[in-house]
């Protein structure tokens, strides 16, 4: 390990770590029983890992916010971690309506924006679909076909969505993060069809 003088990041990531810990304290990952803290760390160190900011650190570490916590809001957000984190957020979340509005028409329109947003954004989305891609894909081998049951859009749905989000994210983007991701989701879908 290797010490700096300077910090690598300032105490708003510590502030946003307690956030999420606090806002997810009782959330799990869809039939897994697994906290579903870890998906947000998993994101917000792989967005690290890939040269993010602290910025985007933050806004991966808090992506599913607006979207699962009731009560949560963009002003908040901004008050506590600045307008650039909020914008981030709030391009992450598919809707911040309760009750939100159907799987579908939510992830289309998902899509059609992914496809023109900017460099900074595609990362930390990216590096959220690898993280669930390679849940899927650990997953399917536990406990196969099964698996599709705890996702809304089933295995039809869910495949689908994941080759959109490559094809999305691949509209004037190239990068490290996108090839893993396109290699995971190749091999959900090879597993699946063997199914």
């Amino acid at each position: 390990m290797t010490s700096g003088a300077e910090p690598m990041y300032t105490k708003r990531l510590d502030r946003a770590i307690a956030l999420a810990t606090d806002a997810f304290r009782t959330h799990y990952r869809k039939g897994s029983g697994v906290p579903y803290l870890t998906h947000l760390f998993q994101v917000m160190v792989t967005v690290g890992e890939y040269g993010g900011d602290e910025d985007q650190m933050i806004a991966a570490l808090l992506h599913d916010y607006l979207e699962d916590i009731r009560g949560a809001t963009g002003e908040d957000l901004e008050e506590r971690f600045g307008a650039r984190v909020r914008r981030l957020v709030e391009q992450l979340s598919d809707t911040t309506e309760f009750p939100k509005p159907p799987w579908r028409e939510r992830k289309e329109t998902y899509l059609e924006e992914l496809r023109n947003e900017p460099e900074e954004l595609k990362l930390i989305s990216a590096a959220d679909k690898l993280h669930n891609a390679r849940s899927i894909l650990r997953d399917l081998h536990t406990i196969g076909d099964e698996l599709w049951e705890r996702f809304t859009g089933k295995k039809e749905g869910s495949l689908w969505y994941y080759g959109a989000v490559v094809d999305a994210l691949g509209e004037g983007w190239s990068h490290a993060i996108l090839d893993e991701l396109r290699e995971t989701v190749d091999a959900v879908r090879a597993l699946a069809e063997e199914e």
